[in-house]
C-alpha cells in the first residue's frame, strides 16, 4: 500500500507570506522497503531529517502553512531534481548529465545513506524509479508551486523557508581557530535564491534566539532552494539547517531531553520570520 504523499498544515487565517517545507522529515517506510533493505530500522533513518516538521510545527498557529513530507528520504529524496538517477542504483538510467550527487549516491533516489552505506544490493528498474517520482516527488511539488503562488498572489511575495537538519559531524570541518560551531546555517545560494535583507533578517532572528548562524557553509541549499528560489519574480527562498545534536540523539534517532527547549526557542523564531515580508524588502531597497 502506498503511504500518503505529504501532511499540509493550514493557519485557520493566512497572515504571513511565509511558507515552512520539511523535505526530510518524512519516516513512513513502505514495508517492502524496509524488508529488502541492507540496514537495520535505525540505520536506514540516518539521513533522516528526524522531528524537523515537529521543530516548525507550529507556523500554522504564526499564520503560515507547513508543508511535510511523508516519503522518507531513503526511498526518495524530494530536495534533488527528479531527473537526478543514479545509474549505478536504476538499471537503465542515463549516463549523462551526471552530477556530484549523482556520484556520491545521493540522487533522487539515494543508492546510500549517511556515511557512505548502501541502502540495498541490486538495482530498481527504471519503472520503479518512474513510479516512485511520479507517485511522490511529482504531486508534493506541485502541492508547494500552489502554496507559493497562492501565497504570492495573496501577499505580493512568498517566502519559502526549507527546514532540514544536519549531522553534528558535518560541523567538523571549516571552522577557524577561535570560530563558534554554528548550530543553525542558512543557505542562500550565495545570494541567487533570496535578497540580502532576508538573510541579514533571518540571522538576526536566529542570533536573538540564542543560536550561533552561519551562512552558506557547509550547506548553501539543495534542489528547493535553488529552484524555488526568484527574488526578482516575488519568491525568496532560503534553506535553514538545525543540528541534530542540540535536539537528538543521532545515534538512536530519539528526541533528546532539550528537544522542548529548542522547539520553544526554534518557534519563537518562527514568530518573527512570520512577520517579514515586502515591507522589509522596501525598506531595505531605500
Amino acid at each position: 500500500m502506498d503511504i500518503p504523499v505529504y501532511l499540509l498544515r493550514e493557519p485557520s487565517e493566512y497572515a504571513s507570506c511565509a511558507i515552512f517545507s520539511s523535505p526530510h522529515s518524512g519516516s513512513q517506510y513502505p514495508p517492502a522497503f524496509l524488508s529488502a533493505a541492507l540496514l537495520d530500522p535505525v540505520r536506514i533513518r540516518s539521513s533522516e531529517d528526524a522531528f524537523v516538521d515537529d521543530l516548525f510545527g507550529g507556523a500554522p498557529g504564526h499564520g503560515a502553512p507547513l508543508l511535510a513530507a511523508t516519503v522518507p528520504r531513503a526511498f526518495l529524496d524530494l530536495n534533488r531534481a527528479p531527473d537526478d538517477l543514479d545509474p549505478a542504483l536504476i538499471a537503465g538510467a542515463s549516463r549523462r548529465f551526471l552530477n556530484p550527487r549523482i556520484v556520491a549516491g545521493l540522487g533522487v533516489i539515494p543508492r546510500v545513506v549517511a556515511e557512505g552505506r548502501p541502502i540495498m544490493h541490486g538495482k530498481l528498474s527504471l519503472e520503479e524509479a518512474e513510479r516512485r517520482i511520479t507517485t511522490y516527488w511529482h504531486p508534493y511539488h506541485a502541492r508547494l508551486r500552489a502554496l507559493i503562488e497562492t501565497q504570492r498572489s495573496r501577499f505580493g511575495m512568498a517566502i519559502l523557508f526549507d527546514c532540514h537538519s544536519m549531522p553534528r559531524d558535518a560541523l567538523n570541518a571549516g571552522l577557524g581557530i577561535g570560530q563558534k560551531r554554528p548550530n543553525i546555517v542558512l543557505g542562500d545560494r550565495f545570494g541567487a535564491a533570496c535578497d540580502r535583507w532576508l538573510v541579514d533578517a533571518a540571522t538576526a532572528i536566529f542570533t536573538s534566539a540564542g543560536f550561533v548562524v552561519a551562512r552558506n557553509m557547509p550547506f548553501a541549499g539543495g534542489y528547493i532552494t535553488q529552484n524555488y528560489g526568484r527574488p526578482a519574480h516575488g519568491v525568496q527562498a532560503l534553506q535553514i539547517e538545525v543540528d541534530r545534536a542540540l535536539y537528538m540523539d543521532e545515534q538512536t534517532i530519539a528526541r533528546s531531553p532539550d528537544f522542548a527547549d529548542v522547539a520553544r526557542a526554534i518557534d519563537g523564531a518562527m514568530r518573527e520570520l512570520c512577520l517579514l515580508g515586502p515591507r522589509e524588502m522596501r525598506v531595505a531597497a531605500e
